[in-house]
């Protein structure tokens, strides 16, 4: 840690006028860029005790190690250079808005000899017109589909325009009257840039003067009795009131106007940016941004305006930007756009009527898109931690459950029995680490049950058993670790080691890359079982006969969200607005998820399955083509060798061998349609009867 004094600068070196200035580290790397109306000033206020300075400006003073100063002549020029600073240095003190995703804008290529409408995302280019941007690019392509009745402006590429140009016949879209073809020369250059020019004016919100055209157009054409030009007229009417009603209108005066609202907290703060041109909505897009250095609200509305406008000239910069709190000073950041722009910008905040509603609901999106930023973010830990903390209080636990391991059973009416497990560790999702099962009715070498029936408290006791079972015999062994198989299979003894597994160090197992040992070589803190207090009890005296007791075991049932306990009689009832009881509902919901996605994979399967499938050396077209020819398998099981040979592909020694294995499996139960009681003799359940099985399925 720097101490400010060693490179402070000497009274009298730095000039009292406006500039910018940069802090850098002892490896000389800029960690902030400001700039400021005067420099000695504002300088100065860095320099002084420790204690008086804010949190983050302090820790930004005792990490650099050096300042140095440019002085320009305005605040304006201060403004400008500050922004290409802070692009050119990414200094980690300084506010940096992070798009919260890429967005699609709607450009055409003014700057080609035959401009071009196509969905851009990415930097601008030079010569290019954009429109946006818009929050998903089907909506830009069902606006220009609409238009292009219209304004049939080309929009293939470049690989196929020049294709139609050398075979002399246009795309589909020419054909289709959606493109004016210049490719083969039915447009010229002139008309087609004009016809784009047009589109353009369009988009850019001046449509009245344009209806108005086609609809003069449209009386003229009725009453000359070209009645098919007029009907056509109307339709392009209609298409381009279609595309218009797709933006609603917000602001009744065909105002342009870019609304910036800011949702904020101590740690963080999201802008939302709604762009509104002639009148509607045209684009809305949104950053986040962590609080790395002292910042008002105003400091963070010109931060999003260097952003937004910084590389930006022209109309792209509108004429009125409203905001929820003015820069300070607001004069040199007014001077700056109108700049940009080439003439008067408005910069105020909305006091009354429409455009103070439209900022409200700028506002709540802003606040939403926060709220949703904190929920997404990995690093962020508040709400997550309380959570664990309510958990490990209302179970008693002495410290918080970083993993939690959860088990859900899925069967059909007893049939199909399968498990899953999932892991959550710090309260998120470890989706690498979730394992399924197939219940067996195993434990251990015993057989204790057989055949359908098997209920959930004898299934929670097996998977729980074996998935500790595994966990046992990882931390038994010394260095030796097995792929693990598909469906929890046995470990050998003798299987080699994992050749990519690293070893923890003084542990004597492999560990992955996040240095966590693997698979089920890692206990859990708490289990978390799907159900009531049979279930848990079962959990738990799987645990026990392992000895197995530094695992707490817990079960979330459904009807009540009641947390139960093993040996209590009465369930932990935590309040419904917890955050504990939120997390643990998370995670049985997942694990009912995973299950069922497993049981209804299994049973399917097991539904298609056929005894033709063990029948070695018949293919899939064989097989198809015995089905074709005896139209079911009950008609194939009564067939003779003979009349199975006739089949074209099938020899006498697979006819006999299919004989044998039919006559070896035994039929199945016919099928009902539950819709009309109707008996299906073929092998199979129709579509009605598997809905039927769904909603008995857990």
């Amino acid at each position: 840690m720097a101490d400010p004094s060693s490179y402070r600068p000497k009274p009298g070196q730095i000039p009292d006028s406006p500039g910018v200035y940069k802090f850098r580290d002892e490896h000389g790397r800029v960690i902030y860029v400001g700039k400021a109306k005067s420099l000695r000033q504002r300088l100065a206020s860095y320099f002084q005790d420790l204690a008086g300075l804010h949190p983050r400006t302090r820790t930004m003073v005792t990490t650099a190690a050096a300042v140095e100063w440019t002085v320009v002549s305005t605040e304006v020029e201060a403004l400008q250079l500050e922004y290409t600073w802070i692009k050119e240095f990414d200094p980690r003190f300084n506010v940096k808005y992070r798009d919260d995703k890429s967005y699609p804008y709607l450009a055409v290529t003014l700057n080609e000899e035959f401009p071009r409408v196509q969905v851009m995302r990415g930097a601008k280019k030079k010569g290019v017109r954009y429109f946006g941007p818009y929050g998903h690019a089907w909506a830009i392509r069902e606006t220009v589909d609409l238009m292009l009745r219209v304004f049939p402006v080309r929009t293939c590429s470049a690989g196929v325009f020049k294709r139609s140009a050398q075979i002399g016949r246009p795309c589909l879209l020419g054909y289709i009257g959606k493109c004016s073809a210049p490719c083969v020369e039915r447009i010229s250059a002139a008309d087609h840039r004009e016809l784009a020019e047009e589109f353009c004016d369009f988009m850019a919100g001046r449509t009245g003067a344009y209806l108005r055209r086609l609809e003069r157009q449209m009386q003229e054409a009725a009453e000359e009795m070209e009645y098919e030009r007029a009907a056509r007229l109307r339709d392009d009417i209609g298409a381009l009131k279609r595309a218009m009603e797709k933006s609603a209108v917000v602001l009744a005066d065909a105002t342009d106007a870019d609304l910036i609202a800011v949702a904020e907290d101590e740690l963080e703060a999201a802008v939302q940016i709604f762009h509104v041109r002639g009148g509607r909505v045209r684009g809305q897009r949104g950053w986040v941004t962590d609080k790395v250095e002292a910042v008002t609200t105003g400091d963070l509305v010109e931060h999003a305006l260097q952003q937004l406008y910084g590389e930006e000239q022209g109309d792209a910069v509108p004429k009125e930007v409203l905001v929820p709190a003015l820069p300070e000073p607001v004069e040199p950041v007014a001077q700056w756009l109108s700049h940009r722009r080439g003439s008067q910008v408005s910069l105020r905040i909305p006091q009354r009527g429409d455009k103070k509603d439209l900022m409200a609901t700028v506002g709540r999106n802003a606040q939403q898109a926060l709220a949703l930023h904190k929920t997404k973010r990995a690093s962020d830990l508040t709400t997550r931690s309380r959570a664990l903390e309510e958990i490990a209080e209302a179970l008693g636990l002495d410290s918080v459950p970083l993993r939690i391991e959860c088990f859900d059973i899925s069967h059909l009416q007893g049939d199909d029995v399968v498990a899953s497990m999932v892991v959550f560790e710090d309260g998120l999702a470890r989706k690498s680490e979730y394992r399924r099962f197939q219940i067996k009715g195993r434990v251990g070498d015993e057989q204790v049950w057989h055949g359908q029936g098997q209920d959930d408290v004898r299934s929670m006791h097996e998977v729980t058993a074996r998935r500790f079972r595994r966990y046992l015999q990882e931390k038994q062994r010394s260095g030796e670790w097995t792929e693990e198989p598909a469906e929890d299979a046995p470990v050998e003894a003798d299987a080699p080691v994992e050749a990519d597994g690293a070893m923890e160090p003084g542990a004597g197992r492999p560990v992955d890359e996040d240095g966590r040992p693997k698979r089920f070589a890692y206990p859990p803190q708490l289990v978390v079982v799907d159900g009531g207090a049979p279930q848990v009890a079962a959990a738990r005296r799987a645990l026990d006969e392992l000895g197995i007791d530094d695992v707490a075991v817990c079960g979330l049932a459904k009807r009540l969200e009641e947390v139960w306990l093993p040996g209590e009689d009465d369930p932990v009832v935590l309040p419904r607005s917890s955050e504990g009881l939120y997390l643990l509902q998370r995670v049985r919901d997942e694990a009912h998820r995973f299950a069922l996605r497993y049981q209804r994979t299994k049973r399917g399967k097991r539904l298609k399955a056929s005894p033709l499938d063990a029948v070695a050396g018949l293919g899939d077209t064989r097989r198809q083509a015995l089905l074709k020819h005896f139209g079911s398998l009950k008609k194939l099981r009564a067939a003779t060798v003979d009349e199975i040979c006739e089949v074209p592909g099938v020899g006498r020694k697979t006819a006999e061998t299919v004989v044998a294995a039919l006559a070896g499996a035994a039929p199945s139960a016919p099928a009902v349609n539950t819709a009309t009681g109707e008996i299906i003799e073929d092998d199979g359940a129709p579509p009605a009867a598997l809905s039927a099985e769904r909603g008995q399925e857990r």
